[in-house]
């Protein structure tokens, strides 16, 4: 493939594209005469993965050979080879160290000992004045990272806008802002069908069991639903379903995570997600959503099988992650003996939406809104039909930041006031639903962040650990849950006290 760019600044502007697509052991080879345009490609993508920063310098790595960024989205290093002399010289500069939680830039790249990373990206410079011909070259992940963006640009082809790098989420969906000339900057979601995963249980793959969204068609239903009966969920702009692209409302950056760690008062943002949920149990739901296209979307309950294969990860993953091997299956089957009695007791006689994420980096303040419509739900997709006290212990049990224990509690306390309306409503069943959710949700997450670090490399999520035992052992203290805790006691007691 071959670019030709007519100016130092569209010779940034691939730099900037390129640097959407950038994770840990992505390599850049820069190849070309000294004034060809490598040095201006390797800063511009060292700022735009900075975030367009620049408050510090980014000086050539001529002398220094290596020189390394933390100041970037993820660590990224610039290697200048020239004045290396014999090949193992450049095994000891360490580099792919640096590729295991960073990316990185090289200049003279045949100078690289073979094998570096199978992720690299040959960028070949030539030309005169400010023109410069580009041969690019993808090897590996990068030759589907480009296949992609070239069906980005095609898909926002027309709206003069420029792209920007969102921080994604714990799955494989991404997202960009659009600097648009209106100011909306609305948000460019790449959610392409989820391939199948292997079968784990009847044949089926974790993610059919456990009703996940396979593609965009979900987003596109359960967001329009909510968007029509008054919710702040964003409204779809334009989508391909077939191709998993769509651009969305953006609700603004007032997260509530954002706003717990600054310190603000979230006592009104809390109290009135909490007036969200309860008026979504007072309506009915419904299991199929026209998504466009002639596609329907199917919100699947809830279930015994959804909510079993979620705690299953307790087992299959923390329990490795503490004990370096797999658990003895007499422990599993009497972990699962056990969760098979407590569900029913979160089974609701009137399913409605479960959005399941319902959380800090999910929920979004627009005090200029009114009434329910200042709390924005984003991350919709794997909404299910199941018990109201699934979200709310989602929100006053977070797993990223701490709730303050009364704030919690007084958030609790306004949900059930709103629901005391309801003749049929029972606050002690409800409580005990509260809890064995809460238990259960607990269990997966612990589950999950040891995935995430054992499977995809993603070690961050670890530093929440702790936070997520501490809740675990709350809901245990509910008398329900008495077989639930001396099951933890004797088997996996480190799951209630676990450190940072």
């Amino acid at each position: 493939m071959m670019v030709t760019t007519h100016s130092p600044a569209e010779t940034e502007a691939l730099a900037h594209r390129l640097s959407l697509w950038v994770r840990p052991g992505f390599l850049i080879l820069l190849s070309g005469d000294l004034g060809s345009g490598k040095s201006t490609f390797a800063r511009a993508f060292i700022r735009a993965l900075a975030g367009g920063r620049t408050d510090f310098d980014i000086p050539s790595p001529t002398f220094t050979l290596v020189q390394s960024y933390e100041e970037a989205r993820l660590p990224v290093f610039h290697a200048d080879l020239y004045r290396l002399q014999p090949a193992d010289e450049a095994e000891e500069l360490g580099l792919a160290d640096l590729l295991q939680s960073g990316a990185g830039l090289v200049e003279w790249p045949e100078k690289l000992p073979a094998g570096l990373t199978p992720d690299s990206l040959r960028l070949s410079f030539s030309g005169t004045g400010e023109s410069r011909t580009i041969a690019i070259t993808p090897e590996g992940a990068w030759v589907k990272a480009l296949a992609r963006d070239a069906e980005i640009e095609s898909f926002v082809a027309g709206l003069s806008a420029s792209r920007n790098f969102l921080e994604g989420d714990a799955s494989s969906r991404r997202y960009e802002w659009l600097g648009t000339a209106d100011g909306s900057r609305p948000i460019l979601m790449d959610m392409p069908t989820r391939p199948d995963g292997p079968p784990v249980k009847n044949g089926k793959p974790y993610s059919a069991i456990a009703h996940l969204a396979e593609g965009l068609p979900a987003v596109v239903a359960v967001n329009t639903v909510l968007a029509d009966r008054g919710y702040s969920a964003p409204r779809i702009m334009k989508a391909d379903l077939k191709r998993g692209l769509a651009l969305i409302e953006n609700l603004g950056s007032r997260v509530y995570g954002r706003m717990l760690l600054a310190g603000e008062d979230m006592t009104e943002p809390m109290l009135a997600a909490a007036e969200v949920l309860a008026d979504m149990a007072r309506h009915d739901w419904p299991a199929h959503v026209p998504a466009g296209d002639g596609i329907s979307h199917h919100v699947a309950p809830y279930d015994a099988d959804a909510l079993l294969i979620e705690a299953d990860l307790l087992p299959s993953w923390f329990w490795p992650y503490l004990h370096g091997k797999a658990a003895p299956a007499g422990v599993n089957d009497s972990f699962a003996a056990i969760w098979s009695k407590l569900i029913p007791l979160a089974q609701p006689t009137r399913p409605q939406w479960v959005l399941r994420d319902y959380h800090s980096p999910n929920l979004l303040w627009i005090p200029e809104r009114e009434g329910l419509q200042r709390v924005g739900l984003i991350d919709t997709q794997d909404a299910v039909m199941g018990h109201g006290a699934y979200d709310l212990v989602s929100m006053t049990q977070d797993a990223r930041v701490d709730i303050p224990d009364g704030l919690a509690a007084r958030t609790v306390e306004h949900y059930l006031a709103l629901r005391t309306s309801d003749a049929a409503f029972d606050r002690d069943a409800f409580l005990t639903a509260y809890a064995v959710l809460g238990a259960q949700r607990a269990t997966k997450i612990l589950g999950i962040f040891a995935r995430l670090s054992k499977r995809d490399g993603k070690h961050g999520y670890l530093r929440h650990m702790p936070r997520v035992s501490r809740a675990l052992a709350r809901n245990l203290e509910h008398p329900a849950l008495l077989p639930l805790r001396q099951w933890y006691l004797e088997h996996l007691p480190e799951a209630l006290v676990v450190k940072g």
